[in-house]
Parts: C-alpha cells; sequence; structure tokens
C-alpha cells in the first residue's frame, strides 16, 4: 500500500496582542510558498520572554482576538493547548505534543527573521530545531544570513514584503482614540471594543 504523504503543518506562536493583518499576511505567504496543508495560530500563556516589559492581556482575550482574525480563512486555525498547559510557554512543549498527536506529519516553525536570530535565547532550542523545519519569513531586503546556531539545522527561508503594522501600533492607536482601521480586521476591532482592551495602553 502507498502510504500517504504527510501532512505538512506550519506553526505561527506568538501573543497576539492583538493579533495583526501582518500575522494573516505571514500565515497566507508561508502557506502558499511552501505549500503547507494547514497554518496553526499558538497563542502563548505566559510568553516568560516578556515577563517584565510590559503587562500582557489575559490569554483569553489575546485567545478570543485571534479566533476572531482568522474568522472564514481556510487552512487556517488556532490551538489554544499553551493557554490549557498554563505556566510560562515553551515552544518545545507545544512541538513534542504535536508530534505525539500527528505522528505522519512535517512541523514548520514560522519566525521572523529577528526572532531566528534570538533562537539560541529559546528554553531548549537544540530540541526546538529538531522537532521542526524553522521558517525565516524576511522582508524581500533582508540579509539572509543565519545566525551560528542555525547551521546545521532543517531551515526555510521565506521572503515577503514587510507589513507596515505591529501590536504596539494599534495598542498605541487604541489608547489615543485613533482608528485601527486596516490595521487588524473589523471581528478583532470587535473584540477590542467590546472589551474596553488597550484604552489605558501606552507601551
Amino acid at each position: 500500500m502507498t502510504r500517504p504523504a504527510p501532512l505538512r503543518i506550519g506553526l505561527l506562536g506568538g501573543t497576539f496582542d492583538p493579533p495583526h493583518v501582518g500575522h494573516l499576511a505571514i500565515a497566507n505567504t508561508v502557506a502558499s510558498a511552501l505549500s503547507l496543508d494547514e497554518v496553526i495560530f499558538v497563542v502563548a500563556n505566559d510568553p516568560w520572554q516578556k515577563t517584565g516589559e510590559r503587562d500582557v492581556t489575559p490569554a483569553a482575550a489575546r485567545l478570543e482576538m485571534t479566533r476572531a482574525l482568522v474568522d472564514g480563512y481556510e487552512k487556517v486555525s488556532v490551538d489554544d493547548r499553551e493557554i490549557r498547559r498554563g505556566g510560562p510557554t515553551y515552544t518545545v512543549d507545544t512541538l513534542n505534543e504535536l508530534h505525539q498527536e500527528n505522528l505522519n506529519a512535517e512541523i514548520f516553525l514560522i519566525v521572523g527573521a529577528d526572532t531566528a536570530s534570538r533562537i539560541h535565547t529559546w528554553h531548549r532550542y537544540e530540541e526546538v530545531l529538531a522537532l521542526s523545519t524553522l521558517v525565516v519569513v524576511n522582508r524581500t531586503d533582508a540579509n539572509s544570513t543565519l545566525a551560528p546556531e542555525l547551521v546545521g539545522a532543517h531551515v526555510q527561508s521565506v521572503p515577503m514584503p514587510a507589513v507596515d503594522v505591529s501590536s504596539t501600533q494599534i495598542r498605541d492607536a487604541v489608547a489615543h482614540g485613533a482608528s485601527i482601521e486596516g490595521m487588524t480586521t473589523p471581528g478583532v476591532a470587535r473584540v477590542i471594543a467590546v472589551h474596553g482592551l488597550y484604552a489605558e495602553v501606552t507601551a
């Protein structure tokens, strides 16, 4: 019997505080470039590397916003396992769980170029690299030199034009009463308005 081709699953993890059109653009670009079967947005419970930088919005609200972001998009889903697991969020734990649940799958961990350059700061980063193909999303004009820790690892680079939006910009806009139209989806904007998120956030 012919064995079925392995599922090609993209993993896009983050704080998503809030999620925005740039996240969607990354998911769609990588899915198309690498012929992925699915891209999973994984919402961090406690993004330990951001502890002390600022107050992070409660996980339940970030999860609701992320689900609103992807609503209506095919081959894109949201996973809440890191929230259900509780405690600090470690990507290596998520990768191990996904491999146990999807024995016949290739997992592609999607990160930005800046994140890839700091991969050595991740918890058990060697295992992260062994459990996934690292997909580095670069601006089309970015330097493609790999960090020393990535030499010999499974790495693919996907160039795409920069999307001029960030979660920080959205939080600042809401705090100052400015429009966020075009920065995120109407569904995310509704969640922000209903819960009164970011009204006093300026950092």
